[in-house]
């Protein structure tokens, strides 16, 4: 799969590459040389040295030297580096220049992604945080939000799955729906789209709108927080550079789950066990897994001249799990070009980013939990080659089998073209039209040959399906900005128009007792099921569309307060007849301390201090299209009308003209600082978000509905919660420079209410999650006036044993669970009632977060190492409550299963749900360690700069829990589950090379 992937983009590779080679031919042979520092007399690499009015340039090596060529006497050299102040040379007759760049603002007046356009930091009233490319994780990355974990106080990103196809889960500020969304709005360039819409190489820097004054101007988008992604671009009068970056990676399972192997099973036949021994010794899950090796290209050419600026990029991405056939593979080719006319008056910007990406589709966690529970003594295939099964077990198959006989594809080919034209008429009015469209469509076919299970089994001889799915959604947006300065007041006024629709269809069809398995899924009308009526097909289509206009004016007086006002008002089609129109409008507040006369004395040591108030609306769409229709369906069953038979049609949803979007209404309060020139720079937030007109599906009668439920906009729920983020530069000399990064966040959760005078619960808590067979039970119950993510089962505290108090005499008899009602009371689990003897035990939703990041240079030696930890929450270890059970004697088990249970007795009952199991999930995790190098080439003429490095990931994990890794998924309203067939987490070692010339 993937050199076919290779070869259908060699084209494109090429065409991208011949397109760029004519302007490999600029050099130049008279040479201006140069060193730069900075205040205290360090180097500076990375600085941009521009000869004025032309594209000749270069940047600085690693020891802040630089060289040029063909430089007029009366030319002017331009230095410009982030955070320092831009600086002009005049050569004359020099030859070798030497200047110290001095820090400007403390990086105060760094200029930040805000909504639709950006703002100076100095100038933030809302909570909104940044993390540049610099201080990116390095490694191989899933996708973009690997980037930034653990850099962003408040922002949960994890990585519970070991899938390479995967993505990582975001939460921000807990959970704050029931059934919408919780993903928060991903615009990259202002366009939406996803985490994997851009190459992590092609990423400039990462903005994070927190809190809903921030996030309000994006209407019913933006409640689960706004991440502005905005990738790189070439600069204009910039020569032409080309980039490459790539890296090599493999990995191995984190933790393994301890189970008997063949030789344990041996032992426990001769100690008595009923088991069965079939003479083989198989590490079942070594039959499933490999060593993986991924790898990652990337290629960027990009450049300038006095009126233009161009950048294309391609991008190869090639991952391996290890599970055998985990496979993804992806091409993505982006292309962006601006060009100023009109005297610098009119800017027209466009892009394309075009991607195609191939998975095997195949179910990896089921061989996997085969592989788990399989008997060791079992051989893969039986002597006359075929695969060694027993059909008589449910639930028991063969999972080398199960991977090898079946097969599937699906492809991913998606295309996003955008335009802008902006228009400055006159100083300070900006006018912005933006266009976009994407596309995606997807194909997928799998297929299981007449060997597989499901043929001895089912009897399906054969069996194969394929689907197809396609998407488009078209983007518009107008605004129009205006900044103007009169004495000490300064006004930026914003007004927008936007106009997004949105377009979704699919069909499928399956099929069985196929002639051959030589088409696989290449043949669908050969199964004989479709011949027999059996055989299943479906289609579907459906649209939306999202209007809205909007408004925003900042303020300053003296540059030190500061207020901004905006609002939204928005109408979509996903919303009841009533209520097709909502206003989401929001306030916020600055006070920039550190400019007043009362502080004069502190500026030794206070460079800044700023306080900071907001309030903003926001919502939620509901997540289908048509939730406020009413839904028909075709059944199963026939009336006769007139002689014919005809299928008849009932209703399967109720109409609900009053549906409309969730509403979160937050306040937050932060203080931002920075102390000693920068060493010590750092932010606070507190935060009190409440989310109104929660939707949720409520019981009603038959009549006057037509139909037993309905979803209605009810519920009220409230987070709260702190978030601190501290910067320090402890060290910094000519040679060696530490600086580090502490975050920390807390968050605090309530259901208020789920009830109206209209609609009502039953009860007065949901059930929620489920153990999957046998045990059957739910896992989570979430109570009104508590918190997401409480496990509700048995507390089990003993087990019986010879000679205890509850008349335990035989051995056949011991070994039951013990546990103690919500009174006090301590019974027999085989005693107690489902109904009324459970209670809570335990939340799988993190009470504290705490991310710290450190960076070490010395020379030329660069150091980068996060370590992230959650604390203030328990798991629920599915592998122990089903393989820790010695009693399933046909079924492998953990070798924990044997011991004794609370140091008495072991276990002797069936598979349970119970306390025993839901363990303390706190942990620590040095998460990211990435060692580089930089070379300095003595002559950059063809290699400007070289940098290899080495990174691994999920290094190392302090914790108590006893399951494979302590990092499960926490979104959604069951937290903190770790699902029996989770494919496996990992660990990855990567190897890397920057180069550029």
């Amino acid at each position: 799969m993937k050199s076919n992937l290779f070869k259908k983009n060699r084209l494109l590779l090429c065409m991208v590459l011949f397109a760029f080679l004519p302007l490999l031919g600029f050099g130049q042979t008279k040479t201006i040389a140069g060193i730069v520092n900075d205040e205290t007399g360090n180097s500076l690499p990375g600085v941009t040295v521009l000869v004025k009015g032309t594209n000749i340039g270069t940047v600085t090596d690693i020891e802040g030297k630089f060289s040029l060529v063909k430089i007029p006497e009366n030319s002017t050299l331009v230095f410009s580096f982030i955070g320092m102040k831009t600086q002009e040379v005049l050569v004359k007759n020099q030859s070798n220049i030497k200047i110290a760049m001095g820090v400007e603002s403390v990086g105060i007046d760094e200029v930040v992604a805000v909504g639709y356009g950006t703002q100076r930091k100095s100038d933030i009233t809302s909570s909104v945080a940044t993390v540049k490319s610099d201080d990116f994780q390095a490694g191989a990355m899933k996708d973009a939000g690997q980037l930034i974990q653990g850099k962003v106080a408040g922002l949960s990103i994890t990585s519970p799955s070991g899938d390479p196809t995967a993505s990582v889960e975001i939460m921000l500020r807990g959970v704050t729906t029931l059934m919408a969304s919780s993903s928060p709005l991903v615009l990259i360039d202002g366009i939406p789209g996803d985490l994997n819409t851009v190459a992590p190489q092609d990423i400039e820097s990462i903005d994070i709108l927190k809190d809903g004054s921030a996030a309000a101007i994006y209407g019913t988008r933006g409640t689960n927080g706004v991440i502005l992604i905005t990738s790189k671009k070439a600069s204009k009068n910039a020569p032409l550079s080309v980039e490459y970056d790539s890296y090599v990676s493999t990995q191995q399972y984190s933790r393994k789950a301890d189970f008997n192997t063949a030789g344990d099973w041996r032992k426990m036949i001769a100690n008595g066990s009923p088991l069965n021994d079939y003479g083989a010794s198989t590490n079942w899950l070594d039959q499933i897994s490999r060593t993986p090796i991924s790898y990652n290209h990337n290629l960027t050419l990009k450049g300038g001249t006095g009126k233009s600026s161009y950048l294309g990029s391609i991008n190869y991405d090639s991952r391996e799990g290890m599970i055998l056939k985990s496979d993804f593979d992806k091409f993505t080719a982006r292309l962006d070009f601006t060009h100023t006319t009109l005297n610098d008056m009119l800017t027209f910007n466009l892009g394309l980013i075009a991607g195609n990406s191939n998975t095997n589709p195949q179910d990896k966690t089921g061989p996997y939990r085969q592989a788990l529970i399989r008997n060791p003594t079992a051989p893969v295939t039986n002597p006359d080659g075929t695969w060694n099964e027993d059909i008589n077990i449910s639930q028991y198959e063969n999972p080398v089998a199960l991977l090898k006989e079946a097969s599937g594809e699906s492809k991913d080919a998606y295309t996003r073209m955008y335009g802008s034209a902006t228009l400055k008429p006159m100083a300070g009015l900006n006018l912005k039209l933006m266009v976009s469209r994407n596309i995606w469509n997807n194909t997928y076919g799998y297929a299981e040959t007449k060997k597989n299970i499901s043929t001895i089994r089912d009897g399906r001889n054969g069996y194969a399906s394929r689907s197809a799915a396609s998407s488009q959604d078209q983007l518009l947006e107008f605004t129009t900005d205006y900044r103007k300065k009169i004495g000490e007041h300064e006004l930026n006024g914003l007004i927008g128009y936007s106009y997004q629709d949105s377009y979704y269809e699919s069909q499928g069809m399956d099929n069985y007792d196929f002639p051959t398995d030589i088409f696989s899924y290449n043949n669908m009308g050969a199964g004989q099921a479709l011949t027999d009526g059996k055989a299943n097909m479906s289609s579907y289509k459906g649209m939306s569309r999202l209007i809205g206009g909007f408004a925003r004016i900042n303020y300053s007086f003296k540059s030190k307060y500061l207020l901004t006002a905006s609002i939204r008002r928005e109408g979509s089609t996903k919303f009841g007849a009533n209520y097709k129109w909502g206003n989401f409008p929001a306030i916020q507040a600055g006070w920039k301390i550190s400019q007043e006369n009362f502080m004069k004395s502190t500026g030794d040591w206070l460079d800044d201090l700023k306080l900071r108030a907001g309030y903003g609306i926001t919502g939620t769409e509901p997540g289908a299209s048509y939730l406020s229709k009413t839904l028909l369906t075709y059944n199963n069953s026939y009336i006769l009308s007139n002689g014919v038979w005809v299928k008849t049609i009932s209703p399967t949803q109720n109409p609900n003209p009053n549906l409309k979007w969730e509403m979160k209404k937050e306040a937050n309060l932060g203080l931002d600082f920075s102390l000693l020139k920068g060493k010590i720079s750092g932010s606070v937030d507190v935060y009190d978000r409440r989310t109104e007109d929660m939707l949720w599906d409520y019981s009603v009668p038959t009549p006057p509905y037509l139909y037993s439920s309905m979803t209605a906009n009810v519920g009220v729920m409230e987070n709260k919660g702190i978030e601190v983020n501290l910067q320090f530069i402890p060290v910094k000399t000519k040679d060696f420079q530490w600086s580090t990064n502490v975050n920390y966040s807390t968050n605090q959760n309530k259901l208020v209410s789920l009830s109206n005078n209209l609609f009502a619960l039953q009860n007065d808590y949901i059930d929620l999650g489920y153990t999957g067979d046998p045990i059957q039970q739910s896992t989570h119950r979430l109570y009104i006036g508590k918190e997401v993510g409480d496990f509700y089962g048995y507390k089990a505290v003993d087990i019986t044993h010879i000679g205890d108090e509850y008349g335990t005499t035989t051995a056949a008899d011991a070994g039951v669970w013990v546990i103690q009602k919500p009174d006090g009371t301590k019974i027999r689990i085989d005693k107690a009632s489902a109904g009324s003897d459970k209670q809570i035990i335990g939340n799988g939703s993190p009470k504290h977060y705490l991310n710290w990041n450190n960076n070490l240079k010395y020379k030329n030696f660069d150091l980068a190492i996060t370590m992230r930890g959650a604390f203030g929450f328990q798991i629920l270890n599915f592998q122990r409550m089903f393989y820790e059970n010695p009693g399933i004697t046909y079924l492998n088990s953990l070798k924990t299963a044997n011991d004794l249970v609370y140091g008495k007795s072991v276990l002797n009952y069936s598979q349970e749900y119970t306390s025993y199991y839901v363990e303390n999930g706190d942990y620590w995790k040095i998460d990211n360690v990435t060692l580089g190098y930089n070379f300095s080439p003595q002559n950059k003429t063809y290699i400007k700069s070289l940098r290899v490095y080495g990174s691994c990931q999920n290094i190392w994990t302090i914790t108590g829990y006893k399951g494979i890794d302590p990092e499960v998924s926490r979104t959604g309203l069951t937290p903190g589950s770790d699902y029996r067939d989770k494919f496996p987490t990992t660990r990855t070692f990567t190897l890397g090379l920057n180069l550029e010339f």
